[in-house]
């Protein structure tokens, strides 16, 4: 029987937007690399499969309330390869605003430096401070950004392929240490990125790292058929899940590719009490710390800076609300999310944002730690998910309480591992090392 895959999502001091002011989150400044190298070192102790560290690649506008990851991943994940032996370790990074040539090198650095543990969660910025930070006005539409990715995709591939696996030599008494043959350039010449190549570094354990990707509008789930290895997504109820499990995978056959090489994992954030009324109690305790101000402006970048400030807190929703979300050039798939969501509940505009500000458009499960151990067996037999992004509301409270109480229960029903049977990201997903296209 297949066991699931758990990640260990690592926001703020916990996905909660207000974790940061709650009483049990860590005392750690978010700027101390012991706050990520000690969360990743539970995790290990775990055998959790990895830990994924997002990115934004500008200051958010409510900084004066709500912290983020300040730390740049690549290099965080560089210190917590040297502390870790065996969890695999997600980064996220731009195809918009980054040089494919600067990116494969760093991470088949950190591959190296981690012996194979490295996945790169695959974005296409949307926000519009980070292209003013970037030299470019406003924000790049939604296919363009998709368009730029599919080119960097094929640049960054054809750099991790440009060293055969024996090209390396090391032959101290010839004095070759490569065989200049199995290195090769790739002439790489598109509309975006015109790249010579080769790579100046060795092929790197894993070959490539393992491919992340968490879009999942119509684009974004195409672009996760053609490439994807993990796809982390958000989903509000199990039907959703399903549906989206079921047509990407269909998505990922059509590609031709295997949809088992493709493990699926949505967000899950667990709000863990001994009963269903703690629970509940820790869950109240955090929406009180909330501002839901804060969450009203969170909505409008969401919403590519629509203007939600004519709407009451207390007055139900509709529909009609929202602009159309297939109009939106930013955070499309969450904000088809949040639409579904206005037109299945009618929830008020409050209850709206302190759903939001828990779980952030991904699923929500308060209660003791069996209803939470219920709730992931069951969308991973009933095809909804081939694991967990963990999300826990606050941190490192919460992970401490689903590591004691749920993963024993998960062992129990012989639903997660016991110990790793592999040391690279590659063997704990079950995925193949990619043979290199060297022709």
């Amino acid at each position: 029987m297949p066991h699931m895959h758990i990640n260990l999502f690592i926001q703020g001091r916990g996905h909660h937007e207000s974790a940061w002011r709650h009483p049990k989150s860590s005392r750690l400044p978010l700027t101390d690399i012991r706050y990520t190298v000690e969360l990743a070192q539970k995790a290990e102790a775990s055998q959790f499969d990895s830990i994924f560290l997002a990115d934004v690649l500008g200051l958010w506008n409510d900084v004066e309330s709500t912290p983020f990851n300040w730390l740049e991943p690549i290099t965080s994940l560089a210190a917590v390869a040297m502390a870790t032996s065996r969890i695999g370790l997600i980064a996220t990074c731009s195809t918009t605003y980054t040089e494919p040539y600067n990116l494969a090198r760093q991470f088949a650095s950190l591959d190296h430096i981690s012996r194979g543990r490295v996945g790169w969660n695959i974005v296409t910025t949307w926000s519009p401070q980070a292209g003013a930070n970037f030299g470019h006005i406003g924000q790049f539409a939604h296919a363009d950004r998709y368009e730029r990715a599919e080119e960097f995709m094929s640049v960054v591939k054809g750099l991790w392929d440009s060293w055969a696996d024996d090209a390396v030599l090391d032959d101290r008494a010839s004095g070759r240490y490569a065989d200049r043959r199995r290195v090769r350039a790739i002439d790489h010449k598109g509309p975006n990125y015109p790249v010579l190549g080769p790579l100046n570094m060795p092929r790197s354990p894993q070959g490539r790292p393992v491919f992340v990707q968490a879009g999942s509008s119509d684009t974004g789930r195409r672009f996760a058929a053609r490439h994807a290895e993990a796809v982390f997504t958000a989903h509000l109820e199990k039907a959703a899940a399903q549906a989206f499990y079921a047509d990407l995978k269909q998505l990922v056959a059509a590609e031709g590719r295997d949809p088992g090489s493709v493990v699926i994992l949505p967000g899950i954030n667990p709000v863990i009490g001994s009963t269903e009324a703690e629970a509940e109690r820790y869950a109240a305790e955090l929406d009180e710390l909330s501002d839901p101000e804060v969450g009203r402006h969170r909505l409008s970048q969401r919403f590519g800076g629509h203007d939600f400030s004519n709407l009451a807190l207390d007055q139900p929703l509709s529909v009609g609300d929202f602009p159309d979300p297939s109009t939106n050039e930013a955070s499309r798939s969450r904000t088809e999310a949040v639409v579904a969501l206005v037109a299945r509940e009618r929830p008020t505009l409050r209850q709206l944002l302190a759903k939001l500000a828990g779980a952030r458009g991904h699923f929500t499960v308060t209660g003791p730690p069996e209803k939470i151990a219920d709730v992931m067996q069951d969308w991973f037999q009933t095809a909804a998910a081939d694991g967990f992004n963990l999300m826990p509301p606050v941190l490192p409270h919460q992970l401490d309480l689903f590591i004691a109480e749920v993963v024993p229960l998960l062992r129990r029903r012989n639903l997660f591992r016991e110990c790793y049977e592999g040391e690279t990201l590659r063997s704990h997903f079950g995925l193949s090392r990619p043979d290199v296209r060297f022709g």
